[in-house]
């Protein structure tokens, strides 16, 4: 369970997936925990960018698949900003926990919402964000299944209102708290003082608006969940427009190829014979 891993107080890296099999290659790297990025998914599903336009019902058929993938895995899923009002959040964390999803990442931004490294965020009221981490701590099933609030209120209102806000949501229940895109190491120490105790995710996005840190130091900084949401969507991307390109060119892979045989592919995805 992913309460038994942040019980040990290790710092875990967890990446961020965007199918079945991207889920089970990350899963047979070793990772003990997966997330589901909604940035992934909008990219792998819709070939769009992270802006708001993929569905509950969307995101919970995908991590239905992934869970099928990864089996007793713990798997994060995001949220985004609920898919609308309260009810709609509690409806969100039900079918989530109907498909083995372990956590979920709420934030507070208005819709349709924009990646988190992105410019021209907004967020809702106070009391709108609030009230949402609420009903998701009500509507769970499970004390397992953890919620994770996130604020981008940094980027708005400034790192105070930041703060301000994630003890709210501390206060209504959350597990987890997610200040996202702080811009320095100095606004980071900031956080960890003022939530000493509290279990704060760190997201590392490639050329984004946080400083990109080693697992040490963030470990140092005392963030014991540090996520890597779009490091292999990057890659993948990248090998495809490669494959692709030299296949148009010349009709035949790039060569030599980096890419799986045949045979390990099947392996990997266990075709039986």
């Amino acid at each position: 369970m992913l309460r038994s891993l942040l019980n040990t107080k290790k710092t875990l890296l967890i990446p961020g997936t965007f199918d079945a099999l991207s889920a089970l290659i990350a899963k047979q790297a070793g990772f003990n925990a997966l997330y589901l990025s909604g940035f992934g998914v909008a990219g792998s599903m819709l070939a769009k960018p992270d802006i708001g336009l993929v569905t509950a019902s969307e995101m919970t058929e995908r991590a239905r698949q992934v869970v099928a993938a990864v089996g007793d895995t713990p798997l994060i899923a995001d949220g985004d900003n609920g898919y609308g009002g309260e009810n709609d959040v509690a409806r969100l964390v039900n079918a989530y926990e109907q498909a083995g999803v372990q956590s979920v990442q709420l934030e507070d931004q208005v819709s349709p919402k924009r990646c988190g490294h992105m410019n021209e965020k907004q967020v809702v009221t106070l009391e709108e964000a609030v009230g949402k981490i609420a009903m998701a701590v009500r509507s769970r099933q499970s004390k397992e299944f953890l919620i994770i609030a996130r604020t981008d209120a940094r980027a708005t209102h400034g790192l105070d209102e930041a703060l301000k806000r994630g003890e709210a949501f501390l206060k209504a229940g959350a597990d987890m708290l997610f200040i996202e895109a702080p811009e320095n190491i100095k606004e980071m120490e900031i956080i960890k003082r003022e939530f000493p105790d509290t279990v704060l995710v760190a997201n590392m996005v490639e050329e984004g608006k946080t400083p990109e840190l080693s697992l040490k130091q963030l470990e140092d900084l005392g963030y014991q969940v540090v996520l890597r949401p779009i490091s292999a969507l990057l890659t993948a991307t990248k090998a495809l427009q490669t494959s692709y390109a030299a296949l148009s060119q010349s009709g035949i892979p790039d060569s030599p190829p980096a890419r799986l045989t045949f045979q390990a592919y099947n392996d990997l995805v266990r075709l039986l014979d």
